[in-house]
């Protein structure tokens, strides 16, 4: 009878052993999972569910805003680009929030479905406004502006206008949340054990899946929902994205049973912060010299099982954390002495900064896609047959058809190949998957700018209209580098990240599309202060393309995508050039590297401190 009693519990999740070396995770109850019905990527499915119809709903919003806010809100060109860049930048900046409070307070799944009701009552209230004449401007033609006053379209002020920014910006708080904990979230329902290179080459996979997921949201949303917003109105549109995330919600509430749960981990940045209080208290302290073997007797010292404790040569005043006061005998508060662990931790973070500064130029070429791009098919021959026209949001969906085919081909047969040559679970490592779609993103710009040339020639010199189809290599090139770029941070991040901050650490590679946005605004102002003369109000001051030189601008970007690309080619290999002796011992013992990232964890900084010290 005991013996089925101890079955019984075993099969329910209950008194199940955790080995050290793996991470905790609960079921919904708070109960230690089961590895047989927890996880997985059956548990995985209903994240990537979620996901599908998440980025469908805010994609077919974002995409075609820019067209609404003129349209109806009679904002100029370049303040409804502004707002575009702003809202998306924002979007992907409040993903630190979504990740912060992810894994400090509410764990994935709560702060997904928190965030995912505000993202829903936004999407509802940009519905009611669009759908209320009372909450708009007058209709008018924005391109039938004339000099005369009498015929200026009045743009969107006083309440209505807070009224939109109010929705646009829960649906910015909510999307912002949601975001990094659905790739946290999912990724968590595989094991990140050493121990289990299985579960690394299902994780591998499931990043290639999540983008697969992306992909499709995004073409469902630049295709079906624009084609309805474009028919049927705005106000049908956004409630159609209503829609979409509610269902999304649903899906992801029916998988709550096969979920495996990181329970949070209290406040993520205290540990960090002490390492940097002890080692500026400590700063006149001299560091060893041979830190690599007094760091690792420490770590068998203190029964450690985890070779990570021995630390790199990077940041080498950080160590100073762990240097033990003189008496010996005070025992010191962990604001003044740090275990090594911590420290390593609080190094990995600092060295993956350059790295993520290197992908914000990328993602300023986004911002152009969403906003340029679009006003660039708008002035040009939408036709595909006599009855039909496309609509010039829907540009975006060019990638996309392409990736639905690209990535499960890339995951199924270039993957494996590759793995056989580098031994690496992802098929190549994920530094060099973002190098080379920062090194194409380059001529995604290079393409639009001579796309850009010949279309303002003819239209300007011959009045002729060229096809919607020349921008196509331009959204086609970037498609293909945001497969690997984008996948690339993630995974880098993911596996990279410190025990209990996956959420936040993934959000950062979000954080990346905020700053490029951004940093987006930042250009146009720039360049339209900086070429503007007393005749000429800049490359991109007029709401006319015609008379604007985007070509120009899109040059400039060309240039400093390169440079960026030179730069990332610097940090990358600055990264892999002292890896810590734990990561030489693992490749020693696996040649083959089976496993490629590393976990460490911060809880251990709550052990006694007197056991880790110099």
């Amino acid at each position: 009878m005991e013996m089925e009693s101890q079955k019984m519990r075993d099969l329910k999740g209950e008194n199940h052993p955790i080995p050290s070396d793996q991470d905790v995770s609960v079921d919904w109850r708070g109960r230690p999972s089961n590895p047989t019905f927890h996880g997985g990527m059956r548990a995985a499915v209903f994240v990537l569910g979620m996901q599908t119809f998440e980025i469908m709903a805010i994609a077919a919003v974002g995409n075609n805003l820019i067209t609404y806010l003129i349209n109806e809100m009679h904002f100029s060109l370049s303040k409804s680009a502004n707002i575009v860049t702003n809202f998306v930048g924002t979007v992907f900046l409040l993903a630190l929030l979504g990740g912060f409070l992810s894994d400090s307070y509410l764990g994935s799944f709560w702060t997904l479905l928190i965030f995912g009701f505000v993202e829903l009552s936004g999407f509802i209230l940009l519905s009611v406004q669009a759908h209320v004449p009372q909450l708009k401007p007058p209709q008018c033609n924005m391109l039938l502006i004339r000099n005369n006053n009498e015929h200026e379209c009045v743009e969107a002020k006083g309440v209505k206008a807070l009224i939109f920014f109010v929705a646009l910006y829960l649906v910015a708080i909510g999307s912002g949340c949601v975001k990094p904990n659905l790739i946290a979230h999912g990724a968590d329902q595989f094991s990140t054990s050493s121990q289990n290179p299985s579960q690394s080459k299902s994780l591998s996979k499931y990043f290639n899946t999540a983008y697969l997921a992306f992909s499709i949201g995004e073409l469902i949303a630049l295709t079906l929902i624009v084609w309805i917003q474009t028919h049927s109105g705005m106000d049908v549109g956004f409630g159609v994205s209503a829609a979409v995330m509610a269902f999304g919600l649903i899906i992801l509430v029916a998988g709550i049973f096969y979920y495996k749960n990181k329970p949070p981990q209290g406040p993520i940045f205290i540990p960090i912060l002490q390492v940097f209080v002890a080692a500026l208290l400590k700063r006149k302290q001299v560091c060893p010299s041979n830190s690599h073997t007094i760091h690792h007797k420490v770590a068998l010292s203190s029964q450690s099982h985890s070779p990570n404790l021995i630390p790199t040569q990077k940041f080498r005043f950080l160590d100073k954390a762990c240097i033990k006061s003189q008496d010996g005998e005070t025992k010191e508060s962990p604001w003044r002495l740090c275990t090594p662990n911590q420290v390593e931790q609080v190094k990995i973070l600092v060295s993956l900064v350059p790295i993520f500064a290197c992908t914000i130029i990328f993602n300023t070429i986004l911002a152009q896609l969403q906003t340029f791009s679009v006003q660039q098919g708008s002035l040009m021959n939408t036709q595909l047959t006599k009855s039909f026209h496309i609509p010039p949001a829907s540009l975006q969906s060019i990638p996309y058809i392409m990736l639905i085919f690209i990535v499960p081909l890339y995951d199924t047969f270039f993957v494996p190949f590759a793995r056989k040559f580098t031994g690496h679970t992802s098929g190549i490592s994920p530094l060099k998957r973002i190098g080379f779609g920062l090194f194409l993103s380059t001529f995604s710009m290079v393409a639009a700018a001579l796309m850009e040339k010949r279309r303002r020639d003819l239209a300007v010199n011959s009045n002729e209209t060229i096809s919607i189809f020349w921008i196509t290599p331009q959204f086609l090139i970037f498609g293909l580098s945001e497969m690997f770029t984008a996948v690339g941070l993630i995974e880098f991040f993911y596996k990279q990240s410190v025990k209990g901050m996956q959420a936040f650490l993934t959000a950062m590679t979000y954080c990346s599309y905020s700053f490029g946005f951004y940093l987006s605004s930042l250009l146009v102002s720039l360049v339209n202060k900086i070429t503007s003369s007393s005749s000429n109000g800049g490359w991109l001051h007029e709401n006319n393309l015609n008379k604007d030189r985007l070509d120009l601008f899109y040059w400039l970007l060309a240039a400093l995508s390169l440079l960026n690309f030179f730069n990332y080619l610097f940090w990358s290999t600055w990264f892999d050039e002292h890896p810590s002796l734990s990561e030489k011992l693992q490749h020693d013992d696996n040649p083959r590297g089976v496993e490629d990232h590393h976990i460490y964890n911060f809880n251990s900084s709550k052990n006694n401190v007197d056991d880790y010290v110099l």
